[in-house]
């Protein structure tokens, strides 16, 4: 181990596979490696959140909660981490308050130790509620700058050096235990990641983490420099479940490292042997799930159009639906344009969702002749305030009829929006057993009563 080694978080059993494999690796397939993990000695296990909690209710039919229940009695040495969607939690819209301190508890009390807090706009307003009940639970909330760009490295007008800086110092302020740049596109190139990382070292008294993709195959050079530059703590999956549109694998990083004075000082013997069963597994039960429609495993024109590789995935999926896949070209065009009309909100979710419907939509039947909702609520301002204005007549045509009102809202979402934990206990009174039960379906009303109604054997 090295005199200032480098931390690993690893995200095999939640980022790995929700990149490589669409979010379908099961419980059951994480129990035998688990407590093997759990003795190699990472930082911590990201092992939860994100797009899980949804795939476990809606495909897996396997309880979110007990998962995570299950994962903390086979690795209680390691602390367990999350990745949380500001006050979107693990869904898709901004929930009211009340949802999101019942959910910060239930999570905090079934095992997660660390929580990964970002807002898709990087509107802070949206991080106050979740960090202080994290920090009212006596756990460790990470505060979150989603990484984005206008062009092709960091700087222009809105995406500068000091625009991340001054995020940071806010969020410090704002109570977090430690920063994470997550940079969900792969977009942070290595020289870039030095800068960012030595300036933010020098403003912050917590520690910073860098999360990054391999979708345009930059990811383990910009780990080095960020490693050159200081970096605390980076986010690797094992080999099976890395690369891609993954996080870089940790096993090169440890060879790579070995010997320096930031040598992680990690067992590469164990990582191998936890990596040869997953090698096993996925290719007996998940081969289906891994995109083998390109030989090249990183999205060189994402260097080009600089969007992420799920939303990509998407977009195809929307066409090919409306049988007009040989548009792609033309939405990839339109996508930027959409983006600067809503004021350049990084490309995540759930925004890159709403840019990407939005843009696909403008090219089947011309600019905003068709508004989706999300849409609609985002010019609202039922999102957040995004990082630049937003084009004023674009607002205006979005609002008009608005039920809400057409005078967009300066204030912080949830601040507007009525308590719903109650009217959900109504709902599933009888059905729900607990407070987890009925957090599935305040998070999810449809699917999640569809789930219960399984999960406790009652017919439709």
């Amino acid at each position: 181990m090295g005199r200032n080694p480098l931390k690993i978080t690893d995200t095999t059993f939640r980022d790995g596979h929700q990149s490589v494999i669409a979010t379908r690796l099961k419980t059951e397939d994480m129990i035998p490696i688990a407590p093997k993990m759990d003795q190699i000695g990472f930082h911590s296990m990201e092992v939860w959140g994100g797009a899980t909690f949804d795939v476990c209710i809606r495909y897996l039919n396997e309880d979110p909660w007990e998962r995570l229940r299950t994962l903390k009695k086979l690795m209680p040495n390691t602390p367990l981490q999350m990745l949380l969607r500001g006050q979107n939690l693990v869904g898709y819209r901004n929930y009211p308050d009340d949802v999101v301190k019942e959910f910060i508890y239930e999570a905090s009390e079934s095992g997660i130790d660390i929580f990964r807090i970002f807002d898709a706009l990087n509107d802070e307003r949206n991080l106050e509620v979740p960090i202080k009940t994290v920090k009212e639970c006596g756990k460790h909330a990470q505060a979150v700058i989603c990484y984005s760009l206008t062009e092709k490295r960091m700087g222009g007008e809105i995406f500068t050096l000091e625009y991340y800086v001054q995020k940071a110092k806010k969020l410090q302020e704002m109570g977090a235990d430690s920063l994470c740049i997550k940079d969900m596109a792969g977009l942070l190139s290595p020289y870039d990641a030095y800068d960012l990382v030595k300036e933010l070292k020098k403003h912050l008294d917590i520690p910073v983490q860098l999360h990054t993709h391999y979708t345009t195959g930059m990811g383990s050079m910009t780990y080095l420099k960020a490693s050159e530059a200081g970096v605390d703590v980076v986010d690797c999956a094992l080999s099976p479940l890395a690369l891609r549109s993954s996080q870089p694998a940790v096993e090169p990083l440890l060879v790579s490292l070995y010997a320096t004075e930031r040598d992680p000082g990690l067992d590469l013997k164990s990582i191998i042997e936890a990596g040869n069963y997953l090698e096993e597994i996925l290719r007996t039960k998940y081969n289906s799930f891994l995109d083998a429609t390109k030989f090249s495993v990183i999205d060189v024109q994402a260097l080009e159009h600089q969007i992420p590789g799920g939303m990509i995935t998407n977009l195809i999926a929307q066409l090919k639906e409306a049988k007009a896949l040989e548009r792609l070209p033309q939405v990839l065009e339109e996508i930027p344009r959409t983006r600067a009309d809503m004021g350049y909100p990084p490309l995540v979710t759930p925004t890159s969702q709403i840019v990407g419907v939005q843009a696909v939509l403008n090219v089947l039947f011309g600019r905003y002749k068709m508004i989706t909702q999300q849409t609609k609520d985002y010019f609202y301002g039922l999102y957040g305030k995004p990082p630049a204005p937003v084009n004023p007549e674009v607002q205006k045509l979005a609002l008009k009829g608005y039920p809400r009102g057409e005078k967009p809202i300066d204030c912080r979402p949830a601040d507007i929006l009525e308590p719903e934990m109650e009217k959900a206990r109504q709902a599933v009174k009888g059905l729900a057993k607990n407070r987890g039960d009925v957090l599935i379906y305040a998070l999810y009303p449809q699917v999640g009563l569809e789930f219960l109604k399984k999960k406790y054997g009652i017919e439709k």
